[in-house]
Parts: structure tokens; C-alpha cells; sequence
């Protein structure tokens, strides 16, 4: 008998089934089965403490520490099931559509949860974003599955099934559900001889095997490519929206054959170097697992609050993460460059050149995000006379429609000529009624999409899960790897040379996203903002600099 777990969409329902041999049952039929099913089920998962002992202590020939265990622990991979944003937009969509409460939770935590979530599917239940946690739930089965995130046993289990289509994305990956613990295997990306093979099963009840598939693009589309199915105000199903998909943007790029993802969020170890501590065997080309990506904020926030979070990374660590996202952000996102045009009569012309340096749009993933254009003048006496994205200390950009007012949003812009206009990429949803909205289930198309495109990225041929919408779909210079944008502004009588200031900043969290929260009177989004309200002034990072001085 196999049986595998795979996530289908029908409607609304991301619909579970387990295949039996030929036979399908469906998510209503497996609850009605009850513990007739679950007792079937072995145990599926070890949770990462069991992984830990013998996967840290590795140290890099430059003397670098590269323990996989200490890296993931810090990382949002890590501290998925703990993220108090995550929280608190669950929570939000559960009130915004109360009747679709349970496919919500079940849907929310396929790849926040996914050890416990499968493991409930399993015994006939289905998945629960709250009911699991001691940290702000009620605890029960499962809760420490739950709080340990995507670990380690979650990933290394996914089969190489569906991969890199549709059935396979929205957390639609495959983990066995049959084989017992002690005969299950764990994959990885390197053969492993017998006698290493033998002492990690003893050790863990997982014996490892080399799969090729856990190092491609496809692997990571599986949680990382999510489709939503939006609804109206009485529940019907409004629309499908691909939420996040940057795998897709990536294969609408340059970059397959060129580099997947792994190259680029977990970086090669440079020399040779053990994935474990016991038995060690040095390799070449072994995979970080510290995750390096566009959220730098969270860890510092689950470090600020690591007691009211359960945080079990250590301080130290957690700040190791955030600054190599930084960093990552820093010198693989874009660049930017200042073209100046002239300078007569008190206008100061200069185009603003960013490239997008990623395999993906910039930004990409999770909507949230947002990387905007801040453009500074100075006069000979160092004083601003022209000044365009500004940023506040709550978070938000001075001149953005959007920040100021819900309802509206910052359009694309060819050229910008006044202080309350800025270039801000990102993309803004609508719901059923043209509404800007930042709820997931009510957004049924991107009104506005103009996060910068990747090299290769051809806008006319675009599917429409990754196409540009609005202003910039027309805009010229608004390419596969980039954007220009034209600034003449007044710089009245003040007196030069000037010095014109470019940089281009990101935010994960945008203002936004976060001030909606503040709506709902829940124990999670009051905890959230409190939590957003004293790092909002924090909130945004340096993805690029550039200067000119102008007569």
C-alpha cells in the first residue's frame, strides 16, 4: 500500500486527499473515518532537537562556523511556526471570512506547520494555526511539531513528486505517511556510504539517501509558489491570485540553467567541510542552511521578544541572521546608478537607473514588501532643497498615497517632478469590488505590479501570474532587469554645486500591512503591533547607493 499527501485546489478548499492504492479519500471522508485511519499512521516527524547534536560543531577551512543546526535555528525557516506577523494575518483572514475558518487554518498551516499540520492530516483531522501553541493558542498534539517550524525532517522527507507544476505548489509536497519509524529515509544531496548511513539511522531512525531533486528550484516552489482562491462578501469565491510566486518569476528569466535558489539563500561553504560532526566526512559544494533572504526585521523582533515567543536561537544568532540578510540585500538585490541630464534655469535633471541584480522580482515573494526610490538634493551649503521617499519613524514614506490613505495607492511613475510624488515597486492587490486591500482572501487581481523585473524577464510574454500591471506595463524603460526614472525638480535660487543622493530602500513589513492589523481587536494583532511599534523606525534596509555632484 502507498500512500502519499498531496494538496489539490478545488474552489475555495485547498482539498487533502491521501492515495490508497487507487483509491481517493477525500478530507470529509478521512475526519469521518476518525482514529480508523490514525492508527494506520506512524510517527512522520523527530523534531530538530533530535538533528542538532550531530549536524553542529562544523567549522568552514577558513575557521567560519557553518553548523546547519545553529544556522537553521535562527533563521524564519526555523521560526516559522513562532512568527507573530504570521500570527496575526491568520488571524485577521479567520475574522474577515469566519465561514471559512477551518480551510483558512488548514491552508495557512501547510508550510508554517508543516510537521504537525501532516501529521494531524494523517489521523484525520486537518491543520490548526493556533490550537497547537503554548505561546499564544491553547497547546494540545502536536504543539511541539508545531513551534518547531519548518524543520529539518520536513524538507529532507519531500519527495520528488510534482515538482515544478502546479499540483505541487501551495504546499502540495509529498512526504511518505506509511513506512515506520526506523525504515524511513531522509534525503539529502550527496550519496552516503553504508556505514555513516547505519550510524544515522541508529541514532536518529531516518536513513539518509542522495536525491538530486532537494538542490533544485522546483523543490522550493512547493511552499514558495502560493496560489489564493479570494472571496466576496458573502463567501462565494471571487477570483484566484498568485500571492507569492518567485519561482515563477525566475523561470520567466535568464536564470534557470544559470542558478537556482539554493545558490543564492543557501551559499556554497567555500573549501571542504562535514555536514556532520560525527564520523565526519569533508565535502565540497556543501549548502548553508542559515537561509539568507529579504526578512531581516523578524529576527531581530523574535530576539527583542524571545521570551514571549519561545525563541530557542541565541541571541547572538539570531543577530548573525539579520545581518547577513542585510548583507545579502546589500550586494545581490539591485544597484543604482545616477545618469545627470542637465542642470539650466533652476532645473536639475538626472535619471535614476536601478538593475535588478536577483533571479527574481525585486521585491518578490510575500506582498508585504516593498522597495521604494529616496532621492535627495543639496545645495552648496548643504542644505536639502529637493527631497522624494522620505522615511518616517512609524514606518511609513512620506508622499505615498497608500500610507496616507488606505483606500488610495502610490501609482508608477514615468517622471517625478514634486516632492509628494515617489517610485515605490511593489504591488498592490484589489478585492471583488476594485478596493485596495491588503487581505489575502479578498485580493482578486494586482491593480498595480511594478516590482523590478528580472534579467530575461520579457513583460509582453508574461503569464499572468507574474505580469506587470498598471502604469509600467507601458513605461519603455521599465524592462527585464530594471527601470529608469526621469527627476526634474526645482531647486529655485538656491545656489550650487549640488549634490544629488540616491538610494534605494526595501521594506519586508510595509506600513500598510502592518497599520490594517491595528483594525482587529485580537489577542495576536494587538501583540504584533506592539511588537512593529517599537522597531518601525528600524523597519527598512539599504539595497543600493549612489551620488553626483551637478553645476
Amino acid at each position: 500500500m502507498t500512500m502519499r499527501l498531496i494538496g489539490m485546489r478545488s474552489g475555495l478548499a485547498l482539498s487533502l486527499v491521501l492515495m490508497v492504492g487507487g483509491l481517493v479519500l477525500t478530507q470529509t471522508e478521512l475526519t469521518a473515518q476518525g482514529s480508523g485511519m490514525g492508527s494506520q499512521v506512524p510517527q512522520l516527524f523527530h523534531t530538530s532537537d533530535q538533528c542538532l547534536a550531530c549536524h553542529n560543531g562544523l567549522v568552514a577551512a577558513n575557521g567560519e562556523d557553518v553548523s546547519i543546526g545553529f544556522k537553521w535555528r535562527s533563521s524564519m525557516m526555523g521560526n516559522a511556526g513562532r512568527d507573530p506577523y504570521w500570527m496575526a494575518a491568520v488571524r485577521r483572514e479567520s475574522l474577515d471570512h469566519p465561514a471559512a475558518v477551518d480551510l483558512i487554518e488548514d491552508k495557512c498551516t501547510v508550510c508554517h506547520l508543516g510537521m504537525a499540520r501532516t501529521t494531524h492530516v494523517a489521523e484525520g483531522g486537518q491543520g490548526k494555526a493556533f490550537q497547537y501553541f503554548p505561546i499564544l493558542g491553547e497547546g494540545g498534539p502536536h504543539s511541539s511539531l508545531a513551534v518547531d517550524g519548518v524543520s529539518c525532517t520536513v524538507c529532507h522527507q519531500i519527495q520528488n513528486i510534482n515538482l515544478g507544476v502546479k499540483d505541487g505548489f501551495t504546499g502540495g509536497y509529498s512526504i511518505d505517511l506509511t513506512t515506520g519509524m526506523g525504515s524511513r529515509v531522509v534525503m539529502g544531496p550527496f550519496e552516503v556510504d553504508s556505514g555513516r548511513a547505519g550510524t544515522m539511522e541508529s541514532a536518529s531512525e531516518f536513513r539518509p539517501i542522495e536525491a538530486a531533486h532537494i538542490q533544485s528550484a522546483e523543490f522550493c516552489a512547493t511552499c514558495h509558489t502560493l496560489f489564493t482562491h479570494a472571496l466576496d462578501a458573502d463567501g462565494n469565491e471571487a477570483g484566484e491570485l498568485a500571492e507569492q510566486a518567485p519561482y515563477l518569476e525566475w523561470r520567466h528569466s535568464d536564470y534557470p540553467g544559470e542558478a537556482t535558489c539554493q545558490d543564492c539563500h543557501m551559499p556554497v561553504v567555500q573549501g571542504m567541510v562535514s555536514v556532520s560532526s560525527v564520523l565526519p566526512n569533508p565535502r565540497a559544494d556543501v549548502n548553508r542552511h542559515s537561509f539568507r533572504g529579504g526578512n531581516f526585521l523578524m529576527p531581530r523582533l523574535l530576539n527583542k521578544h524571545r521570551a514571549e515567543l519561545d525563541v530557542q536561537a541565541l541571541p547572538q544568532e539570531l543577530e548573525e541572521t539579520a545581518r547577513a540578510s542585510e548583507e545579502n540585500l546589500a550586494t545581490k538585490a539591485a544597484s543604482v546608478d545616477i545618469v545627470p541630464v542637465g542642470m539650466e534655469d533652476g532645473l536639475l535633471e538626472v535619471d535614476v537607473v536601478v538593475t535588478n541584480l536577483a533571479g527574481h522580482k525585486v521585491p518578490s515573494a510575500y506582498p508585504s514588501r516593498r522597495a521604494w526610490i529616496h532621492l535627495s538634493v543639496q545645495d552648496a551649503a548643504g542644505r536639502i532643497v529637493f527631497e522624494s521617499g522620505a522615511f518616517q519613524t512609524d514606518g511609513s514614506i512620506v508622499g505615498n498615497d497608500n500610507d496616507t490613505d488606505g483606500s488610495r495607492f502610490e501609482p508608477h511613475h514615468l517622471e517625478i517632478t514634486r516632492a509628494d510624488q515617489v517610485q515605490i515597486y511593489e504591488d498592490i492587490m484589489v478585492d471583488y469590488a476594485g478596493a485596495v486591500t491588503t487581505g489575502l482572501l479578498w485580493g482578486v487581481e494586482y491593480i498595480k505590479d511594478n516590482r523590478l523585473l528580472p534579467r530575461g524577464f520579457d513583460k509582453a510574454t508574461a503569464s499572468e501570474d507574474v505580469a506587470v500591471k498598471g502604469i509600467a506595463l507601458g513605461d519603455e524603460d521599465f524592462t527585464g532587469g530594471g527601470d529608469k526614472t526621469r527627476y526634474s525638480v526645482s531647486v529655485g535660487n538656491a545656489g550650487g554645486p549640488f549634490q544629488v543622493e540616491v538610494e534605494l530602500r526595501y521594506q519586508p513589513i510595509g506600513f500598510r500591512w502592518a497599520e490594517n492589523l491595528g483594525d482587529y481587536d485580537t489577542a495576536e494583532s494587538v501583540q504584533f503591533m506592539g511588537f512593529f511599534q517599537g522597531v518601525s523606525s528600524a523597519s527598512w534596509a539599504l539595497l543600493a547607493r549612489a551620488g553626483a555632484t551637478m553645476q
